[in-house]
């Protein structure tokens, strides 16, 4: 799929896919990076210049990868997406990139934004947040011609998209095409068993690390406690008070799973014939 042809083949009049109307709703546009440094790119809105010019950009971009100068750069994200072209342009200039870009998905990484993620040569994720791919969106009129010549107009893109996420995780092209089809969440750590990321984040992993020492420590704790002839109820309880403890300690854990959503889209863009 040549990516750059298809970016060469972007229409005028600024036509450009939707956004999930889940993923605006989901969004927490108040999830911020916890340090800034020269070497940071935080992609923290939607993707694509909106209506009053705000959003991220690849000149955005563009200007902070000319001032890393070279130097290894992470990326800070937390986007419902936007606009498709613009993210694919954000996606290449990253990979063209001659330091290493580490990316880190903070709160959501949704759409448009999914795909400039897979550009790091390492992707962090929060075990709280969530990867979400599907299909191009957009609004078009016309007669049934028309409409039957926009849907093949979208495949390649639609394509061009599960090429890329097929090429970083080493998932198969028809087990993304379904899940884009179905418009598939993915939490913080299924994404890292599926590919789309490498790790947690650093204090994520430190948690999992602890919860399975606390879990091999209970265990051993049970073996010796039935070995002194403690009831297995009571063995049970005493296990359970310091489970709770530790969970205490290191704070409310969140769940995280693949959710596969059907929803009807957020119109507001069309053509016009």
């Amino acid at each position: 799929m040549n990516i750059q042809a298809l970016l060469a083949n972007r229409p005028s009049g600024g036509v450009k896919f939707d956004i999930s109307s889940k993923a605006l709703e989901t969004w927490q546009p108040g999830i911020r990076a916890a340090a800034e440094s020269e070497n940071q790119i935080d992609i923290l809105d939607v993707i694509g210049a909106d209506y009053w010019g705000e959003g991220v950009t690849l000149k955005n971009v563009n200007r902070a990868l000319r001032e890393a100068a070279g130097a290894d750069v992470t990326v800070n994200m937390n986007s419902p997406g936007g606009d498709l072209f613009e993210g694919l342009a954000i996606y290449n200039a990253l990979r063209e990139y001659p330091g290493r870009v580490t990316v880190k998905v903070l709160g959501m990484s949704a759409s448009a934004a999914s795909i400039i993620a897979m550009a790091g040569d390492e992707v962090q994720i929060a075990k709280s947040a969530f990867f979400m791919i599907h299909n191009g969106w957009l609004m078009a009129v016309g007669n049934r011609h028309d409409l039957r010549d926009v849907a093949d107009w979208m495949e390649p893109f639609d394509a061009a998209m599960a090429e890329i996420y097929a090429d970083h995780t080493g998932l198969k092209s028809s087990e993304i095409e379904t899940m884009m089809d179905k418009e598939t969440w993915i939490g913080g750590s299924d994404s890292v068993s599926k590919g789309f990321a490498d790790s947690l984040l650093d204090s994520d992993a430190k948690i999992e690390a602890n919860a399975d020492k606390v879990q091999i420590a209970a265990h051993k704790m049970d073996v010796l406690l039935a070995k002194a002839g403690v009831p297995r109820s009571e063995r049970r309880k005493m296990i359970s008070e310091i489970k709770s403890s530790t969970h205490d300690a290191a704070g409310p854990g969140t769940h995280d799973a693949a959710i596969t959503v059907d929803i009807e889209p957020l119109p507001r863009l069309k053509f016009e014939f």
